[in-house]
């Protein structure tokens, strides 16, 4: 497999490699020929709309099911070839909990180390390390089905956590929970990709691709639509601009004159000037109205976010579910002075 990119500049080490992957379902295709570069140690997010073969990819790469065609390397292990050997690599965990309610948590930790072939004291060890890692040493003697749905998750991930695994699928791992119980999941994989894990999400939630992914691709119709960092991605859609709002209408026609390229709104006394929020844009900008002697009562910078991105890359007209609240930290607000 390639450890190389295009340009001939050296690469980390892949945990995950893929080369023209596909797979079809009857006359349905689903993955149409992907390719995929994960360096080890980083965190990488797989979004698409619903059917779009998000699961199906985590299902090939995990030796779940078989791909078509192309080939794919993970953990250094070719999955046609070595599957045994990934999944000695490999933890999964997927959209519906893997926990058994009949029996208590540590009772389903225990099962797992058991299904590794650890040695009963190792396997207690071990049990009892990630127990407490992950917060449910009090509710360790209870049965399963009375954990809460984010006590749930995170008893799955620490059962996934047994054997060791170097790299982890996490295929939408935080569909469900409440804010509360998502930020704390999110601090569990930030944890892990601290210890050396490597971790391959899905989500549908496109913050929690922007808070934890290092590189995110977008698979749309059975292909990679784009793929880069939050920021790389974002600066590929346009649409960023710096409102200014005025409260005198004399100053307000002064910097529609003085300023170009601008959209004006008479009735609201304000401004959108194209930008792409970097600082240069926004000190040349804050230079002109020096110049002009204008001063802005409010500086607004938008940039796109993932929303735009998704919209625009995947071509839907509504958010994947439950993404419909927009990441007020992909919109900066800053007052003039803020920005000097």
């Amino acid at each position: 497999m390639p450890t190389s990119s295009q340009d001939g500049a050296p690469q980390s080490p892949a945990a995950v490699c893929a080369v023209g992957l596909r797979k079809s379902y009857g006359d349905r295709t689903v993955l149409d020929g992907i390719d995929l570069y994960i360096p080890a140690g980083s965190v990488f997010a797989l979004l698409g709309p619903n059917g779009a073969g998000k699961t199906t990819a985590v299902k090939i790469l995990s030796t779940l099911v078989p791909a078509d065609g192309g080939q794919a390397h993970v953990g250094g292990h070719d999955i046609a070839t070595a599957p045994q050997s990934v999944r000695a690599t490999i933890g999964v965990t997927g959209q519906f909990s893997a926990v058994d309610g009949l029996i208590t948590g540590e009772e389903n930790m225990l099962l797992m180390a058991d299904l590794h072939h650890l040695p009963r004291n190792e396997g207690r060890r071990i049990t009892t390390r990630l127990l407490e890692r992950f917060d449910l040493v009090d509710a360790a003697k209870k049965p399963a089905q009375s954990y809460s749905g984010g006590m749930k998750r995170r008893l799955d991930i620490a059962m996934t956590l047994v054997g060791s695994p170097r790299i982890i699928f996490l295929d939408e791992p935080t569909t469900g929970l409440d804010p509360r119980s998502r930020h704390t999941m999110w601090g569990i994989i930030r944890e892990l990709v601290t210890d050396g894990v490597t971790v391959f999400l899905t989500t549908q939630y496109l913050e929690e691709a922007d808070e934890l992914a290092d590189r995110i691709a977008v698979l749309n119709n059975g292909r990679i639509a784009a793929e880069g960092s939050a920021d790389e991605l974002k600066r590929l859609i346009p649409g960023g601009h710096v409102r200014l709002r005025f409260t005198d209408p004399a100053t307000y026609h002064a910097a529609a004159s003085a300023l170009r390229e601008v959209t004006r709104n008479d009735d609201a006394l304000s401004l959108h000037i194209p930008s792409d929020g970097s600082q240069r844009e926004l000190r040349s900008l804050l230079d002109r109205l020096d110049s002009a002697g204008i001063e802005a009562d409010e500086l607004t910078v938008h940039t796109p976010d993932l929303d735009d991105v998704f919209f625009a890359l995947t071509g839907d007209t509504e958010l994947p579910h439950q993404t419909h609240q927009s990441n007020p930290s992909n919109r900066t607000d800053q007052t003039k002075e803020d920005v000097r």
